[in-house]
């Protein structure tokens, strides 16, 4: 399946539907990369003004995810679709809730980072968690790639990439935990950033979800709660 696979119909009205919510969807998670960018600054290099932008914006994230899924509804109703258009849709509907809650992790990690600019604890735990950010950018771009090329290859390499975050989160829990256990007056801050940490691994699982959607649309399979293995055997390269 490819992009012009969406675009085969006698209907021009409703080739244009389709590819209105592939275009908003993509317009959403570019959003959605702003906001996660911001926030992982403004928790970087203590920039409190950048954390209000990302936690008074995400409104914006949220009126895409309502709109996204009213023109989804509408197509269902009025147009009936069937195959790789009922998948399109269907993955749409959930691309955009996964993504809008992305942008409600960006909006914590923001509310975190306004809190640790005023800490006094935990500062040798921002370079770990500005590698973590990093990583978890990169997944989300490569995400959103993935769906803008309709590409079953680049998706799985997106949920490969799952296990690189879990472990860097993982090392990120382990120095916070020896921190706090050498100094309890950290403890207040350096809950902080775990929570910081914590929105951004789960950040990494919902980019998981997207490029299971994306997989699901172009091959008909659900692979949700399927082993990575198992997605590289039946439909790596």
């Amino acid at each position: 399946m490819d992009k012009s696979d969406l675009t085969h119909h006698y209907s021009q009205r409703f080739n244009s539907d389709l590819e209105h919510i592939r275009s908003r969807v993509l317009e959403m998670g570019g959003l959605v990369e702003q906001q996660l960018g911001m926030a992982i600054k403004a928790l970087n290099q203590g920039e409190s003004d950048a954390a209000e932008t990302v936690v008074s914006n995400d409104y914006k994230v949220n009126a895409f995810d309502v709109e996204i899924d009213e023109r989804c509804t509408n197509i269902l109703a009025l147009r009936q679709p069937t195959a790789s258009d009922l998948r399109l849709v269907l993955a749409v509907i959930k691309m955009t809730a996964d993504l809008e809650r992305i942008g409600d992790e960006a909006k914590r990690v923001g509310r975190m980072a306004i809190r640790a600019a005023s800490g006094e604890h935990g500062r040798n735990l921002f370079g770990q968690i500005a590698h973590l950010g990093t990583l978890v950018q990169q997944m989300l771009h490569r995400a959103l790639d993935a769906f803008a090329r309709i590409d079953v290859n680049e998706a799985i390499e997106v949920v490969h990439e799952d296990v690189d975050i879990d472990r860097e989160y993982e090392s990120v829990m382990r120095q916070a935990m020896t921190y706090m256990m050498e100094d309890p007056r950290s403890i207040p801050s350096v809950l902080d950033l775990i929570w910081a940490a914590r929105a951004l691994e789960r950040i990494g699982d919902r980019c998981c979800n997207i490029s299971e959607y994306i997989i699901y649309l172009v091959k008909g399979k659900d692979v949700r709660h399927t082993s990575l293995d198992q997605i590289k055997k039946e439909f790596g390269r």
